[in-house]
């Protein structure tokens, strides 16, 4: 088993670390970190292993991780903001605010229908390269262009890069900041929480780096959907850790990929979850009971357009509890990455939590879920 190299957990939380040295003794665990938040306090900050298999560079507290889609959250809460400051009508047309954007038939697509991956638009046709994706704007132009592969609003399918980049827009309409530089300085800044939509130069001393566990699975084609969805049309790699502009290059972790491309230390993004259902450090909570209540309310389930059916539900923005994905209950809200990133919120219970590991391991992944269900056990929740 490896030991702890640091942490603690308060009592009524030694489930979670328990949890956490499980994952060490059972699961291919390299590096990772667990935090909770709960009434807006840190109850939990754990780490352990090592940030670089290269040569042995342990873990630390500010270690940050790619968190892939996790992302996502961060730009749903930058979206949810001006949703609540009246900035912006979920239900309004996208187009009232980004005129553009209404054209080949995207007239009626609404932000809301895009936070639940029902616009229609999961990929886009246009070949970008990565200087083009980097630079913000032709992608801009390529979803202006794209034309939806459904009517807007009557199936869903998982949206990957262009989710970030579409709600990106918006925000960057309403704010003139990208989400990235709107999320920091909104939230990220404020409340001193390491987690950022774009990894600043600064950052790259306590960045983990990535490893696969074992043989890399086979994956669908490079025409198929899903991998036009998450390679952007085949522009970024995936996994793709160690090619160009791999998710362990720092070129590529600089750009800002709002879909999928954050990065955080644990106690950073658990933060951010807790700021929004809690607020942290006698602060007040950044989403009010009414924004959560509707950010909550289911949006998509069931099988995709494609047919692909993993068990998830999902509100505006966040994936909700599930047989597929036990969190605490009807009130918890919550965005996974690629290779075990987990992190969610609950105002009902007042969490904040967030699971990173520099170990990308696939279909079985257990390490969330187990830390997940122990902090069902310390705070009341119902078993699963």
């Amino acid at each position: 088993m490896a030991a702890l190299r640091g942490g603690w957990a308060d009592e009524g939380f030694g489930a979670v670390a328990d949890a956490f040295e499980r994952n060490f003794a059972e699961e291919d665990e390299l590096g990772a970190a667990v935090a909770v938040f709960a009434g807006g306090r840190q109850v939990v900050d754990l780490w352990g292993g090592v940030a670089d298999d290269r040569n042995g560079r342990p873990w630390e507290r500010e270690t940050t991780v790619p968190v892939f889609s996790c992302a996502k959250g961060l730009v749903s809460l930058c979206v949810q903001l001006l949703a609540q400051e009246g900035r912006l009508d979920l239900d309004a047309p996208v187009s009232r605010y980004w005129p553009e954007f209404a054209q080949y038939g995207k007239d009626a697509v609404t932000c809301r229908q895009v936070l639940a991956h029902r616009a229609g638009i999961p990929a886009l046709d246009r070949v970008l390269t990565v200087g083009e994706i980097a630079a913000w704007t032709p992608v801009i132009r390529a979803i202006e262009e794209q034309q939806p592969l459904w009517e807007p609003g009557a199936a869903y399918e998982y949206h990957g890069h262009v989710f970030g980049f579409l709600l990106g827009e918006v925000v960057r309409r309403l704010t003139g900041l990208t989400p990235g530089a709107y999320f920091r300085r909104t939230v990220g800044e404020p409340l001193g929480l390491r987690a950022w939509l774009a990894l600043p130069d600064g950052e790259l001393g306590s960045l983990a780096r990535l490893s696969e566990a074992g043989e890399r699975p086979a994956l669908p084609g490079p025409e198929s959907l899903i991998m036009r969805t998450v390679t952007m049309n085949g522009a970024l790699a995936f996994p793709g850790l160690d090619e160009p502009y791999g998710w362990n290059d720092p070129a590529l972790l600089g750009m800002e990929l709002p879909g999928a491309g954050g990065a955080a230390s644990a106690s950073g993004l658990a933060g951010v979850y807790a700021a929004a259902v809690t607020g942290v450090d006698g602060g007040g909570r950044l989403l009010t009971p009414e924004t959560v209540a509707d950010a909550v309310r289911e949006t998509s389930s069931g099988p995709s357009w494609s047919g692909l059916d993993f068990g998830h539900r999902w509100g505006s923005g966040f994936l909700l509890d599930s047989p597929a994905r036990r969190l605490l209950g009807a009130r918890s809200f919550a965005n996974d990455g690629a290779g075990g990133q987990f992190a969610f919120g609950d105002d009902e219970f007042g969490v904040g939590f967030a699971y990173l590991a520099n170990r990308m391991i696939g279909h079985g992944d257990a390490r969330a879920e187990r830390l997940t269900k122990a902090v069902r056990k310390s705070v009341g929740a119902p078993a699963a």
